[in-house]
């Protein structure tokens, strides 16, 4: 198809013989049209190249966003952002200054004035931006960080949303005015043609139907397009019937549209991935005090648990004191006296470094000193520490040990605590409970099997879940200084042993089974340790 241009010519060509005068008004016109045409093309230019700018100083909040929630990411990419952005300022500058310097009008001049002001206030915008984003990345604190660059995005917006909607809306309605002043220019063709030669209304109506109104009704096309998708229609398109200067117009106004849309949804996604974002965060903080609750909860127990284990042996050793003051001026033999406190403090003693034992398995620390031991000196010590409680309890602790005393290689203190946390387990929460048998056997292998069994209810049908962590399931509802199952298990494990859970003989009451493995006579004298005597081991 022939341009706009040619086609005017070879109509107006054949009525110049006919009407001079005519055919030079028409030729101006058609010049008119040609400026009208390419203002409108370069105001179309100038607001692509405003969406351009739109869109880096969007990709550049949100590197500035990337780089202060992730410190450690390579700082490229915010250096490039503000490179484009820069970029991208002096492409609209540029494109001003060129409309300015083919314009005689002071009606321009005065717009490109207009235009360069708000402009001004994009680049302050931007370096603002850059300023706060280099004093953000010097704060140590993260949540500190994420609410200054919150704050310095959000001045950001309001900074250059008011510029970056002044200057699309007045290169839109610059496209608008040119559409309308084509418009009126066909217009002015006419009634000069009808005044110029009547005799030629024939050719004027060919020149009319031909070029003037399929024209108009293109510009209108792109004119309520225009309207569509400052409405923000984005998914407005128009169709391309010739190859002419509005056909190149309605190409170029399509790709627009279509690089609007995409980044109108390049903005949407990343949004919503700024809505996950955020989130995930906040779930994070809800885990993260959760597990500060936890710790809280635990502390508190902890120290329940140590004013209640360390009441019984001070009220004995201050009972035992008050008997040995009051025989200081008899002829009394005051030894059981003492050592009977002596016994009682160093029970004390072991119980503090129980409580501060289990204190660093709830933070997460465990030491393990692992050295040949015999089973039957652990049971025994156990059994004389939850004596008392059983005692006080009206409940029968017995122990029943095997002639060879079978030799582990193992942590004592760790043992006997597993021990008697698990008797302990048995008095505190086995209602109607009567006698706790502890009981050491051999089995095949060279195994020694250590067993506790009360004649209560036995254990509540949990599965597994008797073993998670901090479990406390008691029909009595007293809180309880043991260990617990969970770590029991743990302690049992890395002595490279087992522990089960059951019921006692015949089915009735509770009975806890921890099967260990027994040096043999040559290890007991040179044991074959795992880890050095006297290493440690830490969990997590």
């Amino acid at each position: 198809m022939r341009s706009l241009k040619v086609r005017f010519a070879l109509l107006l060509g054949g009525t110049a013989l006919l009407v001079v005068l005519a055919a030079l008004g028409v030729l101006a016109s058609i010049g008119a049209a040609e400026r009208t045409i390419d203002r409108t093309l370069a105001a179309q230019g100038r607001l692509e190249l405003l969406v351009e700018l739109s869109g880096r100083m969007t990709q550049y909040g949100l590197a500035a966003l990337e780089a202060v929630s992730n410190p450690d990411a390579q700082p490229e990419g915010l250096a490039v952002a503000r490179a484009h952005v820069d970029r991208a300022l002096v492409a609209v500058d540029e494109a001003l200054g060129r409309s300015i310097t083919s314009s005689d009008d002071p009606l321009d001049r005065t717009q490109y004035a207009a235009r360069t002001r708000p402009l001004a206030q994009l680049r302050a915008a931007r370096a603002v931006l850059d300023r706060q984003v280099t004093q953000v990345l010097r704060q140590s604190e993260d949540e500190s960080r994420r609410a200054a660059i919150r704050g310095a995005l959000n001045g950001f917006g309001a900074m250059t949303g008011q510029p970056l909607s002044f200057l699309i809306e007045v290169e839109r309605r610059s496209m608008i005015a040119g559409s309308d002043a084509a418009r009126a220019l066909s217009g002015t063709l006419r009634v000069a043609s009808l005044a110029a030669v009547a005799g030629a209304l024939a050719l004027v109506l060919l020149l009319y139907r031909a070029v003037t109104r399929p024209v108009l009704a293109r510009i209108e096309a792109v004119r309520r397009a225009a309207g569509a998708v400052g409405r923000g229609e984005l998914d407005t398109r128009l169709s391309v019937a010739t190859r002419d200067e509005l056909g190149l117009l309605v190409a170029n106004f399509n790709r627009m549209a279509a690089r609007l849309a995409r980044r109108e949804g390049r903005l949407a996604a990343d949004r919503a991935a700024l809505e996950d974002t955020v989130a995930a965060r906040t779930l994070d903080l809800r885990a993260a005090n959760a597990r500060l609750e936890a710790v809280d909860r635990s502390r508190r127990r902890f120290f329940a648990d140590v004013s209640h284990e360390l009441r019984t042996p001070l009220t004995v050793i201050l009972g035992e004191c008050d008997i040995a003051a009051r025989s200081a001026g008899r002829q009394t033999d005051v030894t059981p006296v003492f050592a009977t406190i002596r016994k009682r403090a160093l029970r004390l003693k072991r119980r503090v470094e129980d409580l501060l034992r289990v204190a660093r398995s709830e933070s997460g620390q465990i030491e393990l000193d692992r050295r040949p031991v015999g089973a039957g000196e652990i049971l025994a010590d156990a059994v004389d520490g939850m004596g008392s409680e059983a005692a006080r309890r009206r409940v029968a602790l017995s122990l029943a040990l095997v002639e060879a005393d079978p030799m582990l290689l193992a942590d004592r203190e760790w043992l006997r605590q597993v021990v008697e946390s698990l008797i302990d387990n048995a008095l505190r929460h086995a209602t109607g409970l009567t006698r706790v048998v502890v009981a050491l056997a051999r089995a095949e292998g060279g195994h020694a099997v250590v067993t506790i069994t009360d004649d209560g209810p036995g254990f509540p049908d949990l599965g597994d879940g008797l073993f998670e962590r901090f479990r406390r399931d008691s029909p009595t509802g007293e809180a309880g200084f043991g260990i617990g199952l969970a770590l029991a298990r743990w302690v049992v494990e890395r002595h490279d042993g087992t522990i089960r859970l059951g019921a006692g003989p015949g089915g009735r009451g509770a009975q806890v089974a921890l099967d260990l493995p027994a040096l043999s006579p040559s290890d007991a004298e040179h044991p074959p340790s795992p880890h050095p005597t006297g290493a440690q081991e830490t969990v997590a």
